[in-house]
């Protein structure tokens, strides 16, 4: 039995070993629809996976959009796996992921700030009147 788990543990380390440029595809499908579209999916031996949906939109008579949904990940030289879905359209591309920096939860308005806006709110500008 202890030899069994040793084999095992050996593979397994030899699997995680496989450099990315010498890594075997396991599995790849492309679907090309006639229409304007397309769906890819690919995984290698070595954790990297990526699959996509493409489509053409039309947005008006005179543009189009090319749109892709998708997500692609990675087992990092740390061992973490490393996750990103993307959407990719006529308003650029968005990735998302944990391990994606985010932007900072916005600061507070300062008291006098708000005070002050509530003044201005309910003293309304009147123009000055010209005596004649």
């Amino acid at each position: 039995m202890k030899s069994v788990v040793l084999a095992l543990c050996a593979i397994g380390c030899a699997y995680g070993l496989v450099p990315d440029d010498k890594a075997a595809v396991v599995r790849s499908d492309y679907q090309h629809n006639p229409e304007g579209g397309y769906q890819y999916v690919y995984e290698t031996e070595n954790g990297i996976s990526a699959h996509a949906e493409g489509v053409i939109r039309t947005l008006n008579k005179d543009e189009v959009s090319h749109t892709v949904q998708g997500s692609v990940s990675y087992i990092a030289p740390d061992g973490q796996k490393i996750e990103t879905s993307y959407v990719a359209d006529e308003f650029g591309y968005k990735p998302t992921g944990d391990h994606l920096p985010t932007t900072p939860p916005p600061m507070p308005i300062p008291d006098y700030i708000l005070r002050a806006l509530e003044w201005i709110a309910t003293h309304p500008y009147k123009e000055p009147t010209s005596k004649n």
